[in-house]
């Protein structure tokens, strides 16, 4: 398999930043926290996504008058 120097690079990194804070990953979360207030820069929050319901859930499957069988058009 063939070598690549940035990939090399890029884990070389990761590790001595972990390394940096004896593989904590809360410290490093908060490492990062303060790293991106200091930065200044304009961050950018987006309202949550609704989830999506599916049309098979949403419908019923088994007639309400217990017969077994739907029938979309025989609703009142």
């Amino acid at each position: 398999m063939t070598r690549d120097s940035i990939i090399d690079e890029v884990r070389a990194n990761r590790d001595a930043l972990a390394r940096e804070y004896d593989y904590d990953i809360d410290r490093i979360f908060v490492s990062f926290r303060d790293m991106e207030k200091r930065s200044g820069a304009e961050r950018v929050t987006l309202p949550p996504r609704p989830v999506p319901v599916s049309r098979s859930a949403a419908q019923p499957t088994v007639a309400e008058d217990g017969s077994g069988t739907y029938d979309p058009g025989s609703r009142s």
